[in-house]
C-alpha cells in the first residue's frame, strides 16, 4: 500500500508539471527544455499552430538549435484568419506554399525578448518580409505587411531553441507595392492619391516603383495636387502631358531605402532619388529646395517595397 501511495504521488506531480507546461504562460524558465514546435504542441490555445507548422513541414526547422523568436497566434487568430480569408481550416493547411510564407512571416531568426523588440523600426522576418512592433499602453503590437494590427497577449515564454510570444492576429506578409497600396488607398468614394497615381503613370514609372526597392514615398495627396496646380496656373492636363518636369518632381519624393517614422533623420538633409534633398523637423513638417513647407500627415503605410508617408503638399526640387 506505501508502495502505491508513492506511486500515485509520482503520478500526479507528472501531470501537474505537464498541465504548467501546457498553460504556456508566463516568461520564466519553465520551458526551456521544450523547442517552440514541442511547446505550441503542448499548449491547447497553439494547436491550430501546431497542425500548420506540420502542415508545411516546418516541425524539423523550427525544432533545430535557432535561436529563433515566433510570433505565434492563438486558436481564436487562426479561426478569424479563416473568415477573413473565407476559406475553410483544410483549405488553409493544404495550401502549403501560402502556409510556409505565412508561418515563416511569424519568425524571425534570432531571439529577441519583448524588452529588447525594437519598436517602430521594420522587423525582418525568416520570409524576408517585415513588419513594424509598436506599443499600446504597456504590451506589444505588431503591425504586419498589409497594415494589420495584432496585440501580443502573452510575451516572453522561453523555450529551448528561442522565445515565443503569443499573439491575437494572424500576421500577413505584404501583397502589394508601393503604387498598388497607393492605388487601394484611393476608393471611388474617397480618391485619397488617384491624381499621384495617374502622375506615376503618365511618367512612366510604374515600372520603377513595382521594383524591389526599397523605396519611401512621401504621398502627395489629391488636395496637395490641387493646390499644385494652382500654385503654377496649369491645369492636371497640362501638368501630366510635362513628362520632364512630372519625372523630377515625383522622383523627389521618393527615397531610396525603407525609412520608417522612427527613422527619419530630423533636421538632416535627405536625399531623394532626384538626388536634391529636403529637410523634416520634429513636428514632422518637411522644407523643400523652394523652402515650402508640406505636412506628414499619415506615416508608415506598409507595403511589399517600402513604406508610404501622406503629405499635405507636393514638395518640389530646386528650379
Amino acid at each position: 500500500m506505501q508502495w502505491n501511495i508513492k506511486r500515485w504521488l509520482a503520478t500526479l506531480i507528472t501531470a501537474s508539471a505537464a498541465l504548467l507546461s501546457a498553460c504556456g504562460e508566463g516568461g520564466s524558465g519553465e520551458h526551456e527544455t521544450l523547442d517552440v514546435v514541442r511547446l505550441a504542441k503542448s499548449n491547447a490555445n497553439l494547436s491550430v499552430l501546431a497542425e500548420a507548422i506540420d502542415a508545411a513541414g516546418l516541425a524539423t526547422t523550427l525544432s533545430a538549435a535557432g535561436p529563433y523568436t515566433v510570433f505565434a497566434p492563438t486558436n481564436q487568430a487562426f479561426l478569424d484568419l479563416l473568415a477573413e480569408l473565407k476559406i475553410s481550416k483544410a483549405e488553409l493547411l493544404a495550401n502549403k506554399d501560402f502556409l510556409t510564407s505565412v508561418l515563416t512571416y511569424h519568425v524571425l531568426g534570432s531571439k529577441v525578448v519583448s524588452s529588447a523588440v525594437p519598436v517602430g523600426q521594420p522587423i525582418t522576418t525568416v520570409q524576408k518580409g517585415y513588419f513594424k512592433a509598436g506599443t499600446l499602453g504597456r504590451s506589444l503590437t505588431i503591425t504586419d505587411g498589409r497594415n494589420r494590427v495584432s496585440n501580443v497577449v502573452t510575451a516572453d515564454v522561453v523555450a529551448q531553441n528561442g522565445v515565443v510570444h503569443t499573439i491575437d492576429k494572424v500576421l500577413l506578409p505584404a501583397n502589394k507595392n508601393v503604387l498598388q497600396t497607393a492605388i487601394a488607398l484611393s476608393t471611388e468614394a474617397q480618391p485619397e492619391f488617384s491624381i499621384l497615381v495617374e502622375a506615376v503613370v503618365a511618367a512612366d514609372l510604374v515600372t520603377t516603383l513595382s521594383g524591389d526597392g526599397p523605396f519611401t514615398v512621401f504621398a502627395p495627396n489629391n488636395a496637395a495636387f490641387a493646390a499644385l496646380l494652382t500654385e503654377l496656373g496649369t491645369t492636371k492636363a497640362a501638368l501630366l502631358a510635362d513628362k520632364p518636369l512630372l519625372t523630377k518632381v515625383l522622383t523627389y519624393h521618393v527615397v531610396p531605402g525603407l525609412v520608417l517614422k522612427a527613422q527619419v533623420p530630423v533636421g538632416s538633409p535627405i536625399t531623394t532619388v532626384q538626388k536634391d534633398t529636403f529637410t523634416v523637423n520634429a513636428a514632422l513638417a518637411i522644407t523643400d529646395q523652394r523652402a515650402r513647407s508640406a505636412n506628414i500627415t499619415a506615416t508608415d503605410v506598409l507595403a511589399s517595397n517600402g513604406v508610404i508617408h501622406a503629405i499635405d503638399k507636393v514638395i518640389l526640387p530646386k528650379p
